[in-house]
């Protein structure tokens, strides 16, 4: 496919215009960011990675009746997907203290919480991305009172089916972020998932030893950044070891 012009680029991904009318070509990047990118590296595979896993995950939810923006995987860094407009709002599913979590309510990082809790941030860089509540959402109409339904009862699915799915490869689901669109098909409008998700985006700590399997690895200076994204993608199936390391499968086991 050749090049399209450049929509969007942000700190881990680039978006191209499609092939078609209503897609875009998301291209993941190696970059990685924290601290509103007041921190900064390039990791090689990262992009390949996280677009595999993101694949992964999408497809799953997919098949569970939770719709998102995701079309097929185009090559290791790109995949197609309908093209959505952004709800300026993040939602977190916490499930585990953790994060700024644990450093704005005084709680201890690991202790569970007596059930899973949702949380909004706003999409806004220059402001660090605050917290907000439901109230500020629907003032300011960054969303409607049935999108902030709609997007709590996904995000909430899409945590009780992940704590399974990683639950099964001994990993615990602390936290994760996800991101909504509206994706308009002729006079009607849907709320769909969109974005990615990732290790850049889900806190996963091994059930055994509590180790870190996520981007906390680069926020917190601990090394071994990629090569704990690589071990995700083997207890999901995604790739296998190789002589050569890490080699990335189709779901089939073929090499691609």
């Amino acid at each position: 496919m050749s090049r399209k012009r450049m929509i969007y680029e942000g700190k881990a991904k680039i978006l191209y215009e499609g092939p078609e009318p209503g897609t875009l070509v998301q291209y993941f990047k190696d970059d990685a960011t924290a601290f509103n990118a007041e921190k900064k590296a390039i990791l090689d595979g990262k992009g390949v990675l996280n677009n595999r896993i993101s694949e992964f995950m999408m497809t799953r939810l997919t098949s569970i009746g939770v719709p998102n923006h995701f079309i097929r995987r185009l090559n290791m860094r790109e995949q197609l997907i309908r093209e959505v407009e952004i709800i300026p709002i993040e939602v977190v599913v916490r499930n585990v203290a953790a994060g700024s979590m644990s450093t704005r309510l005084g709680v201890e990082e690991g202790e569970q919480l007596p059930r899973s809790i949702v949380e909004f941030y706003y999409k806004k860089d220059e402001l660090g991305d605050p917290i907000v509540t439901e109230e500020h959402i629907t003032a300011f109409n960054w969303a409607t009172t049935q999108e902030l339904d709609d997007m709590i009862s996904m995000a909430l699915r899409v945590n009780d089916f992940m704590s399974g799915l990683f639950a099964a490869v001994g990993i615990r689901l602390i936290d994760f972020k996800v991101e909504f669109g509206r994706l308009y098909e002729g006079d009607m409008v849907r709320t769909i998932l969109a974005d990615e998700i990732s290790p850049d985006s889900c806190r996963l700590w091994d059930i055994e030893s509590g180790e870190k399997l996520d981007k906390d690895r680069f926020r917190r200076d601990l090394g071994g950044v990629t090569e704990a994204y690589a071990e995700v993608a083997r207890r999901l199936g995604i790739i296998k070891e190789s002589q050569q390391g890490a080699e990335i499968l189709d779901f089939n086991g073929a090499p691609k």
